[in-house]
């Protein structure tokens, strides 16, 4: 069964060009009509075809820039699909951005509480899973203290142990297997694993080649907002390695 399906999507972003408006500018194109200078088209996204089926454990991988994060924040419903379609058949639970939204000046128990209630959860529900939260994220007595004196190490453990919390139907996951030292590390990706066993189906984004080796059944290639490919880990990432070494090499001898 197909749990999430994208037929030819494409993704465009209209953004603002930094600085003001000229006077001139301003004079010329009517001082009651937005400049069409003033902005300018992304193609973000460009005729994507995706099927993760029950039971899928997908990565992504690509240059910085390449639409990795868009991808999953579209699969996740964050971003509508300009063109094409986007079919989802079950709950997805993301894990991106982890640490943004906290309130500074609440302590790590009421942030608990608070981003518990915004991921879903009950009164019930939270009480039942504050303490493995703090026990996980090993911050002991500094969940007394106001956040904004934590840490941005801090803030991650934190957020990471709040945010895979959660049972999850299909899980959406971005760069979160680099929170806090290394031995919280080899813990996250043990928690990641827990969770990856329990869902339906995994889609992740990761720079950590070796940790997409050990956790996914194939991944996808994406340059520059199209997929260039998709296939077994360990030969796709062979590839993509390949190819980012010779794009290094040309730079380095230009």
């Amino acid at each position: 069964m197909s749990l999430i399906k994208l037929e030819d999507v494409g993704l465009k972003f209209h953004v603002r060009r930094a600085g003001r408006v000229s006077l001139k500018d301003y004079l010329l194109h009517g001082m009651f009509r937005r400049s069409k200078r003033n902005s300018f088209e992304v193609q973000a996204l460009e005729h994507v075809n995706l099927t993760v089926d029950e039971g899928a454990r997908l990565g992504i991988v690509g240059h910085n820039g390449a639409g990795k994060s868009t991808l999953l924040k579209l699969l996740a419903g964050v971003y509508p699909p300009t063109t094409g379609r986007r079919v989802v058949n079950g709950r997805i639970s993301s894990l991106f951005e982890i640490a943004l939204g906290f309130e500074p000046d609440a302590n790590g128990w009421e942030n608990i509480a608070y981003r518990g209630y915004l991921q879903g959860e009950t009164p019930r529900s939270i009480r039942a899973k504050i303490e493995p939260i703090a026990e996980f994220s090993e911050l002991g007595d500094f969940l007394n203290m106001p956040v904004r004196y934590y840490s941005s190490g801090m803030k991650v453990r934190l957020a990471f142990s709040i945010a895979t919390s959660i049972e999850p139907e299909i899980l959406i996951v971005d760069e979160v297997l680099s929170a806090g030292d290394m031995a919280f590390q080899n813990k996250a990706r043990e928690r990641i694993k827990t969770l990856m066993s329990a869902a339906r189906a995994v889609i992740i984004v990761s720079h950590d080649m070796k940790a997409l080796e050990l956790l996914c059944e194939s991944i996808i290639w994406l340059d520059h907002g199209k997929i260039q490919a998709i296939g077994p880990p360990e030969d796709i990432i062979k590839s993509y390695t390949r190819q980012q070494n010779q794009s290094k090499e040309k730079r380095q001898a230009a």
